[in-house]
C-alpha cells in the first residue's frame, strides 16, 4: 500500500516530479559524459606513450631502473625468455638494447637515444612500421600538388605546412582541410606528389639506422645519408659507429622524436660491446587492464630468477602517472562543483514541494496518519523521482559514450598541432562505461539520501495546527 501510494503521489503534481526528476537527469548526465572524456583522453595518452617507447611491461636488472647504464645490462637468457612466453597473458618477448650517443651529420651533432632493437618484433611490440613518415610536403612536392585539380582550401594550407611529414592519412587530411568526401579525389594526388621513400630495418643490415623526424630536420639528414654515433660502450669501452639512414620515423612524443635512433640489436651489441645481452626486453601482453598487467606482474616475478625483475607500466612511467592525477583531481574537482549546483537544485525542489504539501501534510497527521508512516511514503517518492533520473541519465548518455569511443571527437587546427606538440593524437575519445559508470549513481543517491532525510525531519516537526492555518 505505500509503494503504491508513493506511485500515485509522484504523478499527482506531474510538474513537480518532472522538475525534480530532471534535475537528477542533468547531474547524471553531465557527469558520466565529462568523465568519460577525461578518462578516455587519459587512456589514449597513456596508450601513445606507452606503446610507442616503453611498453606495458619490461624485464630488466634489478639495478637499471634506477641507474639506467649499460653496466646493468643483463645476460640473455633463452630458456628464461620461453619460460615468460609460456605465460597465458604474453604474446611475445623482444629485448633491447638501449644507450646514449652523440649522433653527427655534417657539421651538426645531437645527443641521441640508441636503440637496439629486432626489427620485426619490434614492430609487433609497438607497431613501428606504423610510425614511419608516408608523407613529405617539401617545395617541389607542394608545387606539383598545386598545378592538380584539389580543393581551395587544401591548397592555400599546403604553404602553412611546408617541409612537414606525416606518417598518416588522417593527420594529413586533417591539416590540409581534406574532408572524406573529397579525400577519394585528393589523397591519390599527394601520393603520388608527396609519397615519401621510406625503408626498415632488417636483421642483417649492420650499418642501417632509423632515426626521428624531428631529428632528421635538425640534422638536415635524410634517408642514404650518413650519420656518426660516438659514445661509452660496457664498462666504459669506446663506442664509434658510423651507419646509413634506411628510414624515418614519426614518434607521437616530440622529446622522444627529436633524439630517438633505432639499429639492430646485434649492431648495438657490437657498437657497446655487449654480446648476447640487453638492457631490458619489453614483454608484449593480450589484455592490457591493470588488474590483468598487476596478476601477470605477479605471475613473471616467480618465473624469473635473480637479478631479474618485472617492471609494469606505472613504474616506468611514475612522472607521466603523477602529471596525470594531478591533472585528474582538477577534473573532479569541476565535477564536484557540477553536483553542488545540481544538489541546490534538487534541495530547492524539496523546499518546494515541502512548502506546496505542507497543508496537505498537516490534513494528513490531523485525521490520524502516524508521521513515520507519512515519512515513509514521501521517502519512496523522493527515491522513485531520483531512480527515474538516474536512469534516464544512464541510458541518454550509453549511445553516446559509446559513439564518442568508436568515433572520438577529432580536434583541428592550432588545438590540433598542440596536442601534437605534447604528445598526442588530436583526438578526445570516451571511455566505455566502467566502474565510473556506478561512482557518479552512487553520489547521485548520496545527495537524495540527503534530501530524504530533510524531508523525515521537516515531517517529524510538523505543527498540526499551524500547517493547517496556512
Amino acid at each position: 500500500m505505500i509503494l503504491q501510494l508513493a506511485w500515485r503521489n509522484l504523478w499527482r503534481n506531474r510538474k513537480r516530479t518532472l522538475i525534480t526528476a530532471a534535475s537528477v537527469f542533468f547531474a547524471v548526465f553531465f557527469a558520466l559524459l565529462m568523465r568519460a572524456l577525461q578518462l578516455g583522453a587519459y587512456d589514449r595518452m597513456f596508450k601513445n606513450i606507452i606503446e610507442a617507447y616503453t611498453g606495458y611491461i619490461q624485464l630488466q636488472h634489478k639495478d637499471y631502473f634506477d641507474d639506467p647504464v649499460l653496466d646493468n645490462a643483463f645476460s640473455v637468457n633463452k630458456s628464461e625468455l620461453d619460460s615468460i612466453k609460456t605465460d597465458r597473458n604474453v604474446l611475445d618477448i623482444v629485448p633491447r638494447i638501449e644507450s646514449f650517443a652523440l649522433a653527427a651529420s655534417g657539421s651538426r651533432t645531437q645527443g641521441v637515444i640508441v636503440m637496439g632493437i629486432d626489427p620485426e618484433g619490434e614492430d609487433r611490440v609497438s607497431g613501428i612500421r606504423n610510425r614511419m613518415v608516408k608523407y613529405k610536403l617539401t617545395p617541389g612536392a607542394i608545387e606539383k600538388i598545386k598545378s592538380e585539380s584539389i580543393p581551395d582550401r587544401a591548397r592555400r594550407l599546403l604553404d602553412v605546412f611546408n617541409n612537414e611529414s606525416y606518417s598518416s592519412d588522417g593527420r594529413l587530411m586533417l591539416d590540409l582541410g581534406i574532408s572524406n568526401s573529397d579525400s577519394s579525389a585528393v589523397l591519390p594526388v599527394i601520393r603520388k606528389d608527396a609519397a615519401f621513400r621510406n625503408g626498415y630495418l632488417t636483421d642483417s643490415d649492420s650499418m642501417g639506422i632509423l632515426i626521428g623526424n624531428g631529428l632528421s630536420k635538425y640534422l638536415r639528414a635524410e634517408v642514404g645519408d650518413t650519420v656518426v654515433l660516438l659514445g661509452e660502450g660496457y664498462h666504459g669501452t669506446s663506442a664509434a659507429g658510423k651507419y646509413v639512414i634506411r628510414g624515418i620515423v614519426r614518434l607521437p612524443a616530440p622529446d622522444i622524436d627529436n633524439i630517438i635512433t633505432y639499429i639492430p640489436i646485434e649492431s648495438a651489441r657490437r657498437l657497446y660491446d655487449t654480446p648476447g645481452m640487453a638492457s631490458s626486453a619489453v614483454i608484449s601482453i593480450r589484455n592490457n587492464s591493470d588488474e590483468e598487467i598487476a596478476r601477470t606482474d605477479q605471475r613473471l616475478n616467480r618465473v624469473i630468477s635473480d637479478p631479474l625483475v618485472i617492471r609494469t607500466w606505472r613504474e616506468l612511467n611514475a612522472l607521466l602517472i603523477n602529471q596525470m592525477e594531478a591533472d585528474n583531481r582538477s577534473g573532479i574537482i569541476m565535477i564536484g562543483i557540477l553536483y553542488l549546483v545540481i544538489a541546490f537544485g534538487v534541495f530547492g525542489t524539496v523546499l518546494m514541494m515541502m512548502s506546496e504539501r505542507r497543508k496537505e501534510f498537516g490534513m494528513l497527521v490531523s485525521i490520524g496518519m502516524r508521521k513515520g508512516k507519512l515519512s515513509k511514503v514521501v521517502s519512496l517518492e523522493m527515491l522513485f523521482i531520483g531512480f527515474l533520473g538516474v536512469m534516464a541519465g544512464v541510458i541518454t548518455s550509453l549511445p553516446i559514450v559509446v559513439y564518442g569511443n568508436v568515433h572520438p571527437l577529432r580536434f583541428r587546427g592550432q588545438l590540433a598541432k598542440m596536442y601534437e606538440d605534447y604528445g598526442f593524437d588530436p583526438v578526445m575519445p570516451t571511455l566505455m562505461p566502467d566502474t565510473y559508470y556506478l561512482w557518479q549513481m552512487v553520489v547521485v543517491l548520496i545527495i537524495l539520501l540527503i534530501a530524504i532525510a530533510f524531508c523525515i525531519r521537516k515531517i517529524f516537526r510538523i505543527n498540526v495546527i499551524t500547517s493547517m492555518r496556512n
